[in-house]
């Protein structure tokens, strides 16, 4: 259970980049639904809200305690998504219609998507710019680009909330990376999905940033990537899922802050494979579910291809920020 002052904090913390993140969203589009994963500071256990007003969140739990007509379990995000297009509906109307809202301020947001997510995807090397300061590219004669995209798995456990802190625990790993990327969330399920449709199986999007330990990654478990991507705490995402009919997901502006100095700048524009060649080539064979995660790659600017190489710690206040979607805000602490 957290402790009082640690929950103070936390909220407090959470506030001030709230705050920061409604103002980034402020050029999602007018049919957008923004919604979060929070738990209520008077009442246990998670719920899902929607943002309106900027600043104010509507407890779904509560609207349907209420008598709002809502299908589907209303603390449970991946129930809503599941739901599809009916629930969507639901929830519209009551954000029609509010009635009493909380102070997103004074809520504790979790990834809209939180323990136990869904599979949590990952794109490797998809902005050819980050390709090219890749330490694998940089040792190949011929840099060549990927005819497919490079796909691996996160660890559900490596989920965390937008305003969370990241663990740093120097016995597992010193070389902690940034890595910014925008976050689809696939909203019906399907297999050999064809590139034409893959856009209609989009629920929305979100922020998300694919922490990674490169020492573990490069230098232990054979080189693969999962472990090195896979610490418990080292995918926070969030604020939350701005509904696909928000944005166009090909022209958002990217970046990623370490203490105020800007790291990772880039458009989606940049991205050499599409979403949807992304979830065409993902599903080859491969079912995706209702709230599944997919990290569509990050663009350049990460740590460990800077001269000398840079590398998070503790102490460090990590921001990513997606145009239209909104910040998250996280620290960098210590466990030993």
């Amino acid at each position: 259970m957290v402790g009082t002052s640690r929950r103070a904090f936390m909220l407090a913390t959470a506030g001030a980049a709230v705050a920061a993140g409604v103002q980034s969203a402020g050029a999602a589009g007018e049919n957008g639904v923004r919604l979060v994963t929070f738990e209520r500071k008077d009442q246990p256990g998670m719920r899902t809200g929607v943002v309106i007003a900027g600043d104010k969140v509507i407890d779904l739990v509560d609207a349907k305690k209420a008598g709002a007509a809502l299908s589907f379990d209303a603390a449970n995000m991946i129930a809503l998504i599941a739901a599809g297009a009916p629930a969507m509906a639901q929830v519209r109307a009551v954000a029609a219609k509010p009635g009493a809202t909380l102070a997103l301020g004074d809520v504790r947001l979790h990834s809209p998507i939180p323990r136990p997510p869904r599979n949590i995807f990952a794109v490797g090397w998809n902005y050819v710019e980050h390709f090219n300061e890749s330490e694998t590219a940089q040792k190949t004669a011929q840099q060549n680009y990927p005819e497919h995209p490079v796909f691996f798995t996160k660890a559900s456990h490596s989920m965390n909330g937008p305003f969370d802190t990241i663990p740093y625990d120097p016995q597992v790993s010193t070389l902690i990376d940034w890595e910014g990327e925008l976050a689809v969330i696939i909203g019906k399920g399907g297999k050999n999905i064809k590139e034409a449709d893959a856009m209609s199986y989009v629920f929305g999007y979100s922020v998300i940033n694919d922490t990674t330990a490169r020492d573990v990654q490069a230098k232990k478990h054979g080189g693969q990537w999962f472990k090195g991507k896979s610490l418990d705490g080292h995918g926070p995402m969030g604020p939350w899922i701005v509904t696909a009919d928000a944005l166009d997901p090909d022209k958002l502006h990217l970046q990623t802050r370490v203490n105020g100095v800007v790291k990772q700048d880039a458009k989606t524009t940049q991205m050499y494979f599409k979403i949807p060649r992304i979830i065409a080539e993902l599903s080859a064979g491969l079912t995706l579910e209702p709230g599944d995660v997919i990290a569509t790659g990050t663009p350049p600017g990460v740590g460990n291809a800077r001269k000398p190489p840079e590398y998070l710690k503790p102490g460090d206040v990590m921001e990513t920020e997606i145009e239209g979607i909104g910040i998250i805000r996280n620290t960098i602490t210590s466990v030993a």
